[in-house]
């Protein structure tokens, strides 16, 4: 009787957190969620080929306009000025979209292979792109051409810029970190501390380390400097029991400087790396969530429900499949770290 049991209580809900939801949602999972870094305009890339932006009102959300790619879009990035989004993916090329004046979007950047990741970075106006190609190439957006490709020892998996750190993460579990100062050189190459599969990273605000998540449920908090080694930790995380789930997604609080995990448990949490504690763990939703983001104020923080392959196709149901894609509006204690409780113990 045990498959009949879904039957007798519905479908399970969606959106336990009570979450706000993104209409018209997208057809097929995303991949992919920014924030215009100058006001509340969310971008969603997708499996069905699409890159779309919504203006995120109070209570509603308005869908602003779309594009179109020939494959499914794995990446996007927003320029700083808040006018211009790239994106990326399957068809191993970039379009640059004009999207605030309304433009056609135009091809600025290419690969051998699909881009998996892309970072704009104001302080060189550059675009930085990486790819299963296993390069990294700098785009001056003007130019046909790249101005530098880095080659990476593996294929691009993950990328965290924040000037002049920049972390990425490839197949093999190489982390190749660079100064963008003098971006043709390996800063440092040293293998993840965890010791599964590479999935996303994050650059601490300070530029002082970045934290790695990976495939088995776990996260690294990593500092650079070789003097600040003892501080490095690992947890565990996105577990229920037995079952291990990836870590999908990880974003500082652009305010406080905490941090979000979500995962293909259907969970997402917050925590403080700096007194190692949990600030919220939000109530598990019924599907994975393979991306998320805060906005530029850390006022709203957005996730994708969706599958996202982690079980393979036999688990895939295409005529059941939704995709959803939802606001919370973090409370300040869940987003705001405290000290930890009787200092004096173990740090």
């Amino acid at each position: 009787m045990a498959n009949l049991s879904g039957l007798n209580t519905g479908v399970a809900n969606p959106n336990p957190n009570k979450s706000f939801e993104v209409l018209p949602a997208p057809s097929d999972s995303v991949s992919s969620l920014s924030f215009s870094p100058k006001a509340n305009y969310l971008v969603a890339t997708s499996w069905d080929n699409q890159v779309r932006c919504w203006e995120i009102l109070p209570g509603s959300s308005q869908p602003k306009a779309s594009i179109s790619h020939d494959f499914p879009v794995l990446c996007s990035t927003w320029k700083d000025d808040g006018t211009t989004v790239f994106s990326g993916g399957c068809d191993k090329l970039v379009k640059m979209w004009p999207l605030m004046s309304g433009g056609q979007p135009t091809q600025v950047a290419a690969h051998d292979a699909p881009i998996k990741e892309m970072a704009w970075i104001q302080q060189m106006n550059l675009l930085v792109t990486g790819s299963w190609d296993k390069t990294l190439r700098y785009w001056d957006t003007r130019q046909a051409q790249p101005v530098h490709t880095q080659q990476l020892p593996e294929r691009c998996y993950a990328l965290t810029v924040l000037y002049p750190l920049m972390v990425v993460g490839t197949a093999d579990r190489h982390l190749i970190i660079y100064n963008l100062q003098s971006p043709q050189t390996e800063f440092k190459r040293i293998t993840s501390p965890l010791k599964y599969q590479t999935r996303c990273l994050a650059a601490f605000p300070d530029q002082q380390g970045f934290l790695v998540g990976s495939i088995e449920g776990r996260v690294g908090v990593h500092h650079l400097d070789d003097s600040q080694q003892s501080k490095n930790f690992t947890f565990k995380c996105h577990r229920e029991g037995n079952e291990i789930y990836s870590v999908n997604s990880l974003n500082f609080h652009p305010v406080h400087h905490t941090f979000a995990t979500a995962g293909s448990d259907g969970a997402f949490n917050f925590w403080d790396k700096d007194s190692k504690q949990r600030l919220k763990a939000m109530a598990r939703c019924p599907y994975p969530i393979p991306c998320s983001t805060f906005n530029n104020d850390g006022s709203i923080f957005a996730y994708a429900v969706c599958y996202d392959w982690s079980k393979g196709a036999e688990n895939h149901n295409p005529a059941t499949a939704k995709t959803y894609i939802y606001l919370h509006s973090p409370l300040e204690s869940e987003v705001k770290g405290k000290p930890r409780i009787g200092t004096g113990g173990r740090k």
